[in-house]
């Protein structure tokens, strides 16, 4: 299968990912404050995923960028094994990462024609 990088699939793919560093690096206080997690572990998940997802954004312009930007989505998901809001939140960005790597295709297929 082709797997071709177009423009609208970086901006998309770019937004969510940036949303979901915001939320991933809000996750470390809430971590703390209310889950009772260790500081050290809620500052390297929390902080460590959103710098993870800043840097995977960066990578959208290569093919390998979008299998990088899915491990970040089950990462994410997994977070929710420090603070079970998580899970209902990392699934929400999944499909918000495969829709936009599904409309962005559909959308710039359709105009190309």
């Amino acid at each position: 299968m082709n797997f071709e990088v177009t423009p609208g699939m970086r901006r998309l793919g770019a937004s969510v990912l940036g949303m979901e560093a915001i939320v991933a690096g809000l996750i470390t206080p809430v971590a703390i404050t209310v889950a009772g997690v260790e500081p050290w572990l809620a500052v390297t998940a929390g902080i460590g995923l959103a710098v993870l997802c800043v840097v995977v954004a960066g990578l959208l312009k290569r093919p390998f960028g979008y299998v990088a930007g899915s491990v970040v989505q089950v990462l994410a998901i997994c977070t929710g094994f420090l603070v079970p809001t998580m899970f209902f939140l990392g699934a929400i960005f999944a499909a918000l990462w495969i829709t936009a790597i599904i409309v962005a295709r559909r959308i710039e297929g359709a105009t190309s024609r």
